[in-house]
């Protein structure tokens, strides 16, 4: 039977100190001060403009990324969340993160986001060798990377370290080493993924020496055996866990649940009393943005598309999927996707159980083509 699905909140803060090569999220080069007080009131307008469209429902969580949300000072971070509060129902036990890079960690400023609601922390660490910090244009260096953990340590004791490797001249011992750091400052979770050069970065027209495919096969088994031994469980293609310390916000996401996206280039999906889900994107255009033009698209997404959409996601997540959960989140019976779960079993990429479907070992190391049987 279908029900409206739980539903967040997603806060995208675009400017930067710096655009990173490989990165491919939507950003401004922060060269003068940031209009804060401007860009907040656009925001908070922004989500008004989408509550006719959640029916009322209770935010589960919260995620503020960007860009670089740190780079607000900690009086705007509160004002934000007190207002968004005042407008939209947040539950009690919401996960509020916010994203940050180790350059602009201040303790005082991050002890006052915690003060204003936050309890969640992702530093975006990538490496803890100055060298290949340095490759990547990340802005800061190993002593700062670890410094800010120890900081973010003494505030906080849920947090998250950005994890990346296949980095230039990156060797199976380098990555290791990385995450032996990673551990040791015992992050509640980590996210450990493959660097991928993006067709519209400037890493793309750049020759860099990328590890081979062997090279990159090894230091993803290597350093899955090391983060499970660590006691870190792997819940997602990327991320690892402590017990109980999944991201709630992204567990959603995989779950094809609901998310307001308010902010410059933010994605939404909002579902509808009657099984529509609304998909939105908003303005990219931070000038346009703050003289009002949030919404740049706006559609329903098809019957035909759903089921794409909806394994894209939660093939991700190491769990089997509940066949229920299809219908609940789709509004299609399953007898529509019955020739393409047919095909995807005789395949070896799912198994067919009594209440869900599992995704085989065959099915998560080609996870495309898995997904391709569900393209029209």
């Amino acid at each position: 039977m279908f029900k409206l699905p739980p539903i967040s909140l997603y806060i995208h803060i675009p400017w930067c100190l710096k655009k990173c090569g490989y990165c491919d999220f939507y950003s401004y080069v922060s060269k003068s001060s940031i209009p804060e007080k401007k860009y907040i009131e656009h925001l908070l307008k922004d989500l008004e403009k989408d509550l006719n469209l959640i029916n009322g429902r209770v935010i589960n969580s919260i995620f503020i990324g960007g860009g670089t949300p740190s780079l607000l000072k900690s009086s705007s971070i509160e004002k934000l969340l007190k207002e968004i509060k005042k407008r939209i129902n947040i539950s009690n036990t919401a996960e509020i993160t916010i994203e940050a890079n180790p350059t602009t960690l201040e303790y005082k400023r991050f002890f006052n986001y915690k003060k204003a609601g936050v309890n969640r922390f992702s530093i975006g660490v990538q490496t803890f060798n100055s060298n290949f910090l340095k490759k990547i244009e990340r802005t800061y260096n190993k002593e700062e990377a670890i410094l800010a953990i120890e900081e973010i340590r003494k505030i906080n004791k849920n947090f998250n370290l950005d994890i990346m490797y296949g980095l230039p001249n990156q060797s199976l011992q380098d990555v290791l080493s990385d995450l032996k750091y990673a551990v040791k400052y015992s992050p509640t979770h980590i996210s450990w993924y493959q660097l991928t050069i993006e067709p519209n970065t400037l890493f793309y027209i750049k020759k860099l020496n990328l590890p081979n495919e062997n090279i990159i096969f090894k230091m993803s088994i290597e350093g899955d055996k090391f983060l499970k031994k660590s006691g870190y469980k792997k819940y997602e293609i990327s991320s690892y866990s402590k017990l109980n310390y999944e991201c709630k916000h992204n567990l959603n996401y995989w779950n094809f649940g609901d998310y307001i996206g308010i902010g410059c280039s933010a994605h939404g999906k909002i579902t509808q009393i009657n099984g529509d889900i609304i998909r939105t994107i908003k303005n990219k255009n931070i000038n346009d943005f703050i003289n009002g033009k949030y919404l740049n698209y706006k559609n329903i997404i098809l019957k035909k598309e759903k089921p794409l959409e909806y394994f894209m996601n939660v093939f991700r997540l190491y769990k089997p999927v509940l066949k229920k959960q299809f219908q609940e989140r789709t509004n299609i019976d399953e007898s529509y996707i019955k020739e393409k779960i047919k095909k995807a079993i005789e395949k070896g990429y799912i198994k067919d159980q009594i209440n869900f479907w599992n995704t085989t070992h065959k099915g998560k190391t080609f996870l495309n083509s898995l997904l391709k049987i569900f393209l029209n």
